[in-house]
């Protein structure tokens, strides 16, 4: 029986050594194309007339000198300043144990940031969705073997099944990559801590807060308290500093309202408000896990290709599971 060969954007064909590995976390097969094998095709030009160099694309190839252990693809909207900066600090914190981990970041493109109100979160809804067939053919061109999805879906969709439906599209568009988004990485997330009662923390309007506390009532948790910093744009979002965000989680989310008990743990939602500096300060202060979506995002991803070293720069979540 002949073996699958695989054209590659160079023009070489050689075995395709595509596989499938189990994703740790959900025990789902999780397919990795073969990105290595036919690159790079490559003739040496100048030189001396006695130098001579073999042919490197050999069928078993060079693997991309910077991603040689996985190349991720990551979905920022085109306003995020701030979750491609934290995800890098994450993984230059943790050198060498993720060495050869690259993101290839593509924006989606959303002209109109407002989301201050209904309007302006269903005008940013449609640019959003809109964008993501765009997007993943532009991230598709740099072969990405696992893709993240840097967004909040629960801002702009008012249920789970909303919520997963787009992620589930990007796959298939993909050839069927392998896609951490948010309601998978922050569900295993709080169960690795057996959490079940949470608070909330996100940079959203009232809708937005309404449409996360029906996204985590769905996901089987119970709300005990919602704060949302009502940003009026998504670029305002980048902008709220971090003592604001501190404040409100040590004065408004460690203790449920009701009860006057510690949360089992506080979610932050809202990939342009980022968590890391936050989490790294608060976690041992106030001896609650955080949970910041563009750290449980990195987190999910790494597990489910098997990276399993604990990591510094994201809290316990990093560092215990």
């Amino acid at each position: 029986m002949s073996k699958k060969m695989k054209k590659f954007a160079n023009g070489v064909v050689v075995q395709d050594r595509a596989r499938e590995i189990i994703g740790a976390l959900s025990g789902k097969k999780i397919y990795l194309p073969d990105v290595t094998s036919g690159y790079p095709a490559s003739t040496l030009v100048g030189g001396k007339q006695s130098f001579s160099i073999d042919p490197l694309a050999t069928g078993e190839g060079y693997p991309d000198v910077r991603s040689f252990k996985r190349k991720f693809g990551l979905f920022i909207p085109s306003t995020n300043t701030s979750m491609e900066s934290e995800l890098w600090s994450i993984i230059y914190k943790n050198q060498p144990a993720l060495k050869g981990i690259g993101l290839h970041t593509t924006n989606v493109i959303t002209p109109k940031p407002q989301v201050g109100d209904r309007a302006g979160v269903l005008q940013y809804r449609n640019d959003f969705l809109a964008g993501l067939k765009t997007a993943t053919t532009q991230a598709l061109q740099a072969e990405p073997e696992y893709l993240i999805m840097g967004m909040s879906m629960e801002h702009i969709l008012e249920n789970l099944e909303e919520a997963k439906a787009p992620v589930d599209d990007v796959s298939k568009l993909s050839g069927n990559l392998g896609v951490s988004a948010w309601h998978d990485a922050v569900s295993a997330g709080l169960k690795k801590f057996g959490a079940k009662k949470i608070s909330v923390l996100t940079p959203f309007e009232a809708n937005g807060n309404a449409n996360a506390l029906k996204f985590f009532q769905q996901l089987d948790f119970e709300v005990a308290n919602i704060v949302g910093m009502g940003c009026g744009s998504a670029i305002d979002i980048g902008h709220v500093p971090d003592w604001a965000k501190e404040k409100i989680i040590k004065e408004e989310l460690v203790y449920d309202a009701e009860s006057g008990e510690k949360v089992d743990a506080i979610v932050q939602c809202g990939t342009n408000f980022s968590l890391s500096d936050v989490i790294e300060a608060l976690e041992p202060e106030i001896n609650v896990p955080i949970l910041g979506i563009n750290v449980t995002l990195l987190w999910h991803a790494l597990r489910e290709n098997g990276f399993s070293e604990p990591l510094v720069g994201g809290g316990r979540l990093l560092r215990k599971f």
